[in-house]
């Protein structure tokens, strides 16, 4: 089995798994209860606060336990629209965000919000100065991912964050799912108030993320009961999950100078054997150091995608045609759309994601197999042309 679809979800690393069975087994207890199960149990969902923070250079206070990803992005982005209405109406995301981001921002929309959606080029990314026209003494919030996870265009989050600087009243939030332990990820060098984790990106469990909150931001709570995390995300917490979480960030964070530097001779090695493929199309940026290196995305004009993600499993080789929640729709890419391709290009796109596991070997093995299955599947395309 080769295995490139990492940026849907990761195989946990074997500590993760160790430390999780042995939380499971001896330490159940319930954080909030006062006996010494429930102390235990406290102690460390604190410490695991801590081994975060300490991986993202931050103060363990600005770190709140989520289920994932997608609670994460929408309480940064509800809560903070929300809590600072009273300063203005106006919210600023990109075209190119993920679901859990964008659906968000619609939704709000409906409930009175002026949301401005940045295009961005036919490589992926935003411009500043789009986003300096599209600022008003309104906007309360930018939200922009740091890596897109269809594409892997890296985003300028660090410049996003130093023209915000001066805005004290517009919050930046930083969509960071696909880019820590991949890229250095620094919220307080790179101006961000609000970040958003999910374990099971970076080899931790499913079911669990984080949302780092700056010290003095005030969100409105999508969860109430009995005020956990600081009343910001009420619910017993998922004590084994955290503490697996907290040992995932810190290995990927240990592991990512190694990780980038691997991943990168993979993209270049699996970039120039598609480029050897005339029927294909790379997209995204041709400077590597514009593109995540976990992550290559090309499309086959022509061919529905699905056809070839099935024909690439029959070899036992699993990839993804885009984000994993939106996986099973048949319509164009909203983010290859969004970046002027062609429809015959959005609709066929294949994301490739990888990791240390990955050798390459394994990716001259992908490239050969991709080479038959493009010569086998090129006259189906013919046949449709020509009933066309």
């Amino acid at each position: 089995m080769l295995y490139m679809d990492y940026a849907a979800t990761a195989p946990m690393y074997d500590e993760v798994i160790g430390v999780m069975t042995e939380v499971m087994k001896s330490h159940f207890g319930n954080p909030s209860s006062l006996h010494k199960l429930g102390l235990e149990a406290e102690q460390l969902v604190g410490r695991s606060r801590e081994t975060i923070a300490n991986a993202l250079r931050c103060d363990p206070n600005e770190i709140r336990f989520t289920s994932g990803g997608t609670e994460s992005n929408n309480l940064a982005i509800r809560g903070a629209a929300y809590r600072y209405r009273s300063r203005g109406n106006h919210l600023i995301t990109s075209s190119i965000e993920h679901a859990s981001v964008y659906e968000t921002f619609r939704k709000l929309e409906e409930e009175g919000f002026q949301v401005t959606y940045l295009p961005v080029d036919a490589t992926g990314e935003i411009r500043l100065t789009d986003l300096e026209q599209a600022l008003t003494n309104e906007t309360i919030l930018v939200s922009v991912m740091h890596v897109n996870n269809e594409m892997g265009r890296i985003q300028p989050i660090e410049a996003i964050g130093a023209l915000l600087r001066s805005r004290p009243k517009t919050l930046f939030h930083v969509d960071a799912v696909q880019a820590i332990g991949k890229l250095p990820v620094d919220p307080k060098r790179h101006g961000i108030d609000l970040m958003s984790c999910a374990a099971h990106k970076l080899r931790g469990p499913k079911g669990i993320g984080f949302l780092y909150c700056r010290r003095g931001v005030e969100l409105q709570p999508l969860l109430f009961g009995g005020g956990q995390e600081e009343g910001l995300r009420s619910g017993t917490e998922n004590v084994p999950a955290v503490v697996g979480m907290a040992k995932a960030v810190r290995m990927a964070v240990q592991e990512q100078l190694a990780f980038a530097a691997h991943t990168a001779r993979l993209r270049a090695r699996l970039t120039e054997g598609i480029r050897q493929i005339p029927e294909l199309v790379l997209n995204g940026s041709e400077r590597p150091e514009d593109m995540a290196p976990h992550i290559v995305h090309f499309s086959f004009p022509g061919m529905k995608s699905e056809v070839l993600v099935h024909a690439l499993e029959r070899h036992g080789i699993y990839v993804s045609t885009r984000s994993a929640c939106s996986s099973g729709a048949e319509k164009p890419s909203r983010v290859l759309s969004a970046m002027g391709a062609d429809p015959a290009v959005a609709v066929s796109g294949i994301r490739l994601s990888y990791s240390l596991q990955q050798t390459e070997d394994d990716a001259d093995r992908f490239c050969r197999v991709l080479k038959e299955l493009v010569e086998e599947l090129k006259p189906a395309i013919a046949g449709k042309n020509e009933r066309r």
